[in-house]
């Protein structure tokens, strides 16, 4: 009886340790992150471009052995806590050049990204450029999108701070082709331009440029037209009224931008917005320079929400604009706010081949000028309004950085940096120099 005890407690034991040796040569990971803003986690808006590409997606990275495969293994390995059929493997472009002149490989480090029959690039191993491959895989071909020229619009390839140069080579970034469009040469918009854009122009469109651009619309196309204060006399009111739209007289002032930095009424800044599909989920300051107040029309044939609004601090100034004299006068014709001056427009398309017709009316051009695009979220905002136009919802951008990276001092503190430094430092060094000295003499 005591052997057989013995002897079950001895299989016990057996099937204990055997337990517990499997336990132990199995992998567990835990992953938390600490970090401000959570800046070692893909963000929401990558994980959403992840949850579009259904199925397998692969990953090879063409890299020396070295700091480049370190750094490219924990970028991947953050996108792969949410697509656990996401792969990486590495070429030695050394040891297999065949296969890396076959993928067009340009230089060390490069990576190229695999899904289904799409292929798509990344220069260097960073969320960004990572992301914004996932959206040229979603989208799967070019979006083209028309920029009207010819009659002073922003140029889509210029560099002059007015200008859209900086915004366009982000998006082609994203899988987006700028075309020019002479409304005055060409007979029509080319029809596989899926958007067209009317950037505040500064003469007025011809008879002609401006019929082909109001059948454009009629014909269900989509549009984002930004004006400006001022803007009269430009030949457009008929496109303005098919689209319900109504650009009110004079200039939106801001008298809470001082709270923000801003000194400057005429600069508004943007820390809420209306519900829309555009503005789903942002929670980034935005920052617009002169701009004009708009208003919806009632008995336009659009769904038509707005998802740009100023605050309650702000005023339209029917008057012209005088330094001398920023204050609401309700007697001259001032409005008081918040006053819409961005609207989205939706309604079913007058085309067969198309679901949906979207339009984009914003009273200011400057937020995407290459003087203003890197001030606050608006660089993501307009990638959102292009998304929406090109009917491309779920691709939202990665408006990606570390918060305190930047140190933006005000008057005081350099002042008492530059004193504490410079003056206090050097004399309280002094002082305990002469002290030393002088207890050493004393012994």
């Amino acid at each position: 009886m005591r052997r057989a005890w013995q002897s079950w407690l001895f299989a016990l034991l057996a099937v204990a340790i055997a337990t517990c040796v499997a336990a132990l040569s199995t992998h567990f990971s835990f992953t938390a992150d600490w970090s401000a803003g959570a800046r070692a986690t893909i963000s929401p808006e990558s994980r959403a471009l992840l949850a579009q590409l259904r199925g397998p997606l692969e990953v090879t990275s063409y890299a020396r052995p070295g700091e480049l495969r370190a750094k490219t293994s924990l970028l991947v390995e953050r996108y792969q806590r949410f697509k656990p059929d996401l792969s990486l493997h590495f070429v030695d472009p050394d040891l297999d050049r065949v296969a890396t002149q076959d993928a067009n490989i340009a230089a060390d480090g490069e990576i190229v990204l695999h899904w289904h029959d799409r292929a798509q690039h990344v220069a260097q191993p960073d969320e960004q450029t990572f992301s914004d491959a996932l959206v040229r895989l979603a989208r799967g071909e070019t979006r083209l999108v028309a920029f009207v020229t010819g009659d002073g619009e922003r140029d889509p390839a210029g560099q002059n701070a007015a200008d859209l140069g900086d915004f366009v080579a982000k998006l082609s970034a994203r899988g987006v082709r700028a075309l020019p469009l002479n409304l005055a040469e060409a007979a029509e918009v080319p029809r596989n331009a899926r958007l067209v854009v009317l950037a505040s122009p500064q003469a007025a469109l011809l008879p002609g440029s401006a019929q082909k651009l109001a059948d454009y619309v009629a014909n269900g196309g989509n549009l984002l037209w930004l004006t400006e204060p001022g803007a009269d006399d430009l030949g457009l009111a008929p496109l303005a009224q098919a689209l319900g739209i109504k650009r009110l007289p004079g200039m939106l002032f801001d008298g809470a931008g001082a709270a923000n930095g801003v000194r400057d009424p005429r600069i508004l800044v943007a820390t809420r917005y209306p519900a829309q599909a555009i503005t789903d989920g942002f929670r980034i300051n935005t920052l617009f320079a002169r701009v004009a107040a708009l208003a919806a029309l009632d008995g336009a044939p659009w769904n038509t929400q707005p998802f740009l609004q100023t605050g309650a601090q702000s005023w339209n100034q029917a008057a012209p604009f005088d330094p001398a004299h920023i204050a609401f006068d309700a007697n001259a014709g001032d409005l008081k706010g918040p006053l819409a001056f961005g609207y989205a427009l939706s309604r079913l398309s007058p085309s067969p081949d198309k679901n949906q017709q979207r339009v984009v009316v914003i009273g200011d051009g400057d937020f995407l000028s290459n003087a203003y695009l890197g001030d606050a979220g608006n660089l993501a905002l307009g990638e959102r309004v292009f998304d929406w136009l090109l009917g491309d919802d779920a691709l939202a951008s990665v408006p990606r950085g570390a918060p305190d990276t930047t140190l933006k001092p005000t008057r005081i503190d350099l002042a008492i940096l530059t004193f504490g430094y410079l003056v206090a430092l050097p004399i309280a060094l002094i002082l305990i120099g002469l002290a030393i000295t002088w207890r050493r003499r004393r012994r």
